[in-house]
């Protein structure tokens, strides 16, 4: 799917610049949204947590207990994203995301809530940088090189909280959460020997969203080099570190995988290029129609959870 950026003035080179230089400076330095809402506003009993990294940052998170129950679920935030969700009805979010149509709220308050309801613990958590979780790396987003360790640092608290002997574990981890995970799984797949599934929504290749953002400001295709090159300069890492069709290629756990089909933000192609790479024997894709809002795969599972919590229950038995 094309993005139409014809009726659009053209920019001068130096509106180019300044938009190639604010997407580079983006990941050098994540803003932080915001924690709106908490497991109370649904009746959850909850709490708070903190826990380390594999590498020592501090991670914030909730727990959220479901008495008697033999079974954990890991949630793993998007970019720019916190444990809550994203304010992007609010400036400066809304500034950011609203031209792809991404301007509303997400919440996932209501998902812990379905999950708690399903008979799940949920330990739901910052990633490095976002949130109320500690700085790491000097700021910078890494797309999933060092949040890796974010994932294994959850697990690991997960194990020594509840034991690994009695209690199934499984992953619901979302576009850099889902990044991460096939990051962690492909460096350091030892640690994922007790999980049982991962549902992995909307995962992406950094250089397909940077792509469609330049696209979407109206910024020729051809300046994805000097963006890539103003990126190294403020993180060291290139898109082809960044590449998680490679991280895929390791990934063996049942995975579960859905994306808005016609999201503006990414194309078909790259999603279903990671999907294709799992070496899974178990594994799905679902296609979200009728939308091409990203947040709206966001929203998919408090909409219709059905069949995520089929996953979860098939595999976590």
């Amino acid at each position: 799917m094309s993005v139409n950026t014809s009726t659009r003035p053209a920019l001068s080179e130096d509106d180019i610049d300044r938009v190639v230089q604010t997407m580079a400076d983006a990941y050098g330095f994540q803003v932080r949204s915001p924690i709106l809402h908490s497991p109370d506003e649904v009746g959850l009993p909850f709490e708070e947590v903190s826990f380390p990294a594999t590498d020592g940052v501090p991670l914030e998170g909730w727990f959220i207990p479901a008495p008697g129950s033999d079974k954990l679920v890991i949630a793993n935030h998007p970019r720019g994203f916190s444990r809550a969700g994203m304010p992007s009805h609010l400036e400066p979010w809304r500034s950011v995301w609203a031209a792809s149509g991404n301007g509303f709220e997400i919440d996932f308050v209501p998902d812990y809530k379905i999950l708690h309801d399903a008979g799940y613990h949920v330990l739901a958590y910052d990633l490095r940088n976002h949130g109320h979780s500690g700085a790491g790396n000097g700021g910078i987003v890494s797309s999933g090189v060092f949040e890796q360790r974010d994932v294994i640092g959850a697990l690991r608290y997960a194990r020594r909280r509840l034991g690994t002997s009695r209690t199934a574990v499984g992953l619901f981890s979302r576009c850099l959460g889902a990044n991460s995970t096939m990051c962690a799984v492909a460096h350091q797949p030892d640690e994922f020997d007790d999980v049982r599934c991962l549902i992995a929504c909307q995962p992406l290749t950094p250089r397909s969203i940077a792509e469609r953002l330049l696209d979407l400001a109206g910024v020729p295709a051809d300046r994805i080099t000097d963006l890539e090159q103003r990126m190294v300069l403020r993180t060291s890492i290139d898109f082809s570190r960044r590449d998680v069709k490679e991280w895929a290629k390791r990934v063996e756990l049942p995975t579960f995988v859905y994306q808005v089909h016609d999201d503006v933000l990414t194309t078909p192609d790259d999603v279903q290029a990671i999907y294709d790479n799992l070496p899974a024997t178990d594994k799905r894709l679902h296609w979200i129609s009728d939308s091409t809002a990203r947040w709206d795969g966001y929203a998919e599972f408090q909409r219709r959870p059905e069949p995520m919590l089929a996953w979860f229950a098939a595999h976590m038995a």
